[in-house]
Formats: structure tokens, C-alpha cells, sequence
């Protein structure tokens, strides 16, 4: 239940997909000079080496990060690319936790949850430099009894594994909860796109409650034969103004994939 590692992912696809969204979002909430409250419920280890051995035994990252790099130049997400190399190496892929600590501000609050306690240790240690909580509990009931935050501007990204099949059953839920309580925040959830369909279930349920989110999803090819993802999806309540310029942009880099 706790064996997941997103190592071994790290850089692929879906990660494009998701952290272009995910650090246009986050630009844009800052550039209102009011501070913002950011939550991530499955946050991972933060920095990841796209040379270690997990990465090379998929050899996802070559397949996402490595081939489509160059159609972000000049981007948030393109910038932050770039930074974390020169900071942390050439082989440094940033996880979500270092986007967000990358653009976000001394005066906003991050609170970051994992329960692996290897990853979390590892999340722990790479948020060292920056003003962060970083929580080794579960994200979803953390969350809850976190919201309403202070400041009440805000983002959460909901990114789980979904090594747990019942997270497909209760995140409607969660996030019911989430924005009945939070009605200002921005909550943003990633999903795989499956073979099997396991998703499509979640996604009506969150459609028939939340009629003016968006939803954008992205097509590729398997990684490898026999993988069930087939593309990646978020579903945003409260997208900030221009998440739908970033999703056109997203549309036209992955057409061709």
C-alpha cells in the first residue's frame, strides 16, 4: 500500500502535462501582491535524478521531459526546468513540491503531505531551504482538517498514485468536501488516463457536482507494452484566467504523441 515510488515515473509524460499546468496556475496566482495558501496531498520526494537507476529501468523521463523540453522555453514551466538543473544538476527533474516552493512567496503557506516515510524523508530534506510544512500523514484527512486555510487564497493539487483502487471511489468525495469548504480555493486533480477505464466512473461523479470545472486531458502511447495509461487528465475547480491558453498549448505539443 505504501510501495509506490514515483522515481520511477519521474519526468514522464504525465508529469509534462501536469506541472505545465500546475506552474502556469501557480504564476498566475502570484501576481497579485495578497499572500495564498498551496496544499498537495500525495506530494512526493520533491527533486528527482533522472539518472538514477529507477528512471533509466523505465526510461519514461527520455520518452517525456527529454524529448519535449525545448516546446517550453519561455514558459513558467520552461523556467523552472531550467532553474532546477542549474541548482540541483543536469539530470534534476522538479516534482510539484519544488515548483511550488520555486514560485511561491515568503508570505504564502505550504503544507505538503506524504505518508511514505522513505519519501517523505526525502521531501522532508529537499524542502529544508524553503518556508514549508511538510506533513508524513495522509494527505486527504490532512487536507480536511486544514481547510479553510489561512490565507484564504489558495491552490490544492490532488496527485495520488492510485496504488489504492479505492481512491477512485472517494475522491469525489474528498474533494466535495474540499470546495464546500474551501469555495475560493483552486483545487486541481491529476488522474491517468486507462486503458480499462478505471477513471471514467470518478470523473462523472465530479462532473455531475462540479458542472463548471475544467477538464483537459492530453493522449500519448504507452509507455511500454503492456502499460495501461494511455494519456493524463486534470480536472480544475476555479482554474486561474489563462489555464485554458496553457491547455491549448498543451493540446497542440502532445497532438503529435
Amino acid at each position: 500500500m505504501l510501495s509506490y515510488q514515483h522515481i520511477y515515473h519521474a519526468g514522464n509524460l504525465a508529469d509534462v502535462h501536469k506541472h505545465a499546468l500546475l506552474s502556469s496556475m501557480l504564476k498566475y496566482l502570484t501576481v497579485k501582491d495578497k499572500p495564498l495558501s498551496y496544499f498537495e496531498t500525495h506530494a512526493g520526494r520533491a527533486v528527482y535524478d533522472l539518472d538514477a537507476d529507477e528512471a533509466l529501468k523505465t526510461g519514461e523521463a527520455a520518452k517525456g521531459v527529454g524529448l519535449l523540453r525545448d516546446k517550453f522555453k519561455g514558459t513558467a514551466y520552461g523556467d523552472i526546468l531550467a532553474q532546477t538543473t542549474e541548482t540541483h544538476g543536469k539530470n534534476a527533474y522538479p516534482g510539484s513540491p519544488l515548483i511550488a516552493a520555486t514560485l511561491l512567496r515568503e508570505t504564502d503557506k505550504i503544507h505538503l503531505c506524504e505518508l511514505h516515510p522513505g519519501e517523505h524523508a526525502a521531501l522532508d530534506y529537499a524542502m529544508s531551504p524553503y518556508p514549508v510544512s511538510c506533513h508524513n500523514r495522509d494527505g486527504f484527512a490532512t487536507a480536511h482538517s486544514l481547510l479553510p486555510p489561512t490565507p484564504r487564497r489558495g491552490m490544492m493539487l490532488i496527485d495520488p498514485s492510485y496504488e489504492i483502487k479505492t481512491d477512485y471511489d472517494l475522491i469525489p468525495g474528498h474533494i466535495r468536501r474540499y470546495a464546500r469548504s474551501w469555495n475560493v480555493g483552486v483545487i486541481a486533480l491529476w488522474y491517468p488516463i486507462l486503458m480499462d477505464g478505471s477513471h471514467t466512473t470518478m470523473l462523472r461523479m465530479l462532473e455531475e457536482v462540479h458542472h463548471d470545472a475544467m477538464r483537459h486531458e492530453v493522449r500519448f502511447s504507452p509507455a511500454k507494452q503492456g502499460h495501461g495509461m494511455i494519456g493524463s487528465g486534470m480536472f480544475i475547480i476555479n482554474a486561474p484566467y489563462g489555464t485554458d491558453t496553457t491547455a491549448k498549448h498543451l493540446t497542440t505539443v502532445f497532438a503529435p504523441l
